[in-house]
């Protein structure tokens, strides 16, 4: 999300040189990167879904196991990133405009 906030931040910048006040360029800007900045997000969490429900996909024999050893291992961290990416998300789209 860093990223994002830095694109974010580097948009009203243009926006501020090319003579917009800066409540207009904070609307604006606000405007063009919440699609970019929601589905980017998006789709990063529904990625780590299977991973933050413990879901084991076997490809072999075609079946869907929830709770395997093997995704205990990642389920915390899993879990972690895709709240650190759903919270620094409303940080980057509420928190840096207001600023």
């Amino acid at each position: 999300m860093v990223n994002n906030n830095i694109v974010l931040i580097d948009t009203y910048n243009v926006l501020r040189k090319r003579g917009l006040d800066k409540v207009d360029a904070i609307l604006r800007t606000g405007a063009q990167r919440l699609r970019p900045v929601l589905l980017t997000t998006v789709t990063t969490i529904l990625g780590l879904m299977p991973m933050v429900l413990e879901m084991n996909v076997d490809l072999v024999n075609r079946g869907i196991e929830f709770g395997a050893p093997s995704t205990q291992w990642w389920s915390q961290l899993a879990t972690a990133v895709a709240g650190g990416l759903a919270f620094s998300t409303v940080l980057t789209l509420v928190l840096t405009p207001v600023c």
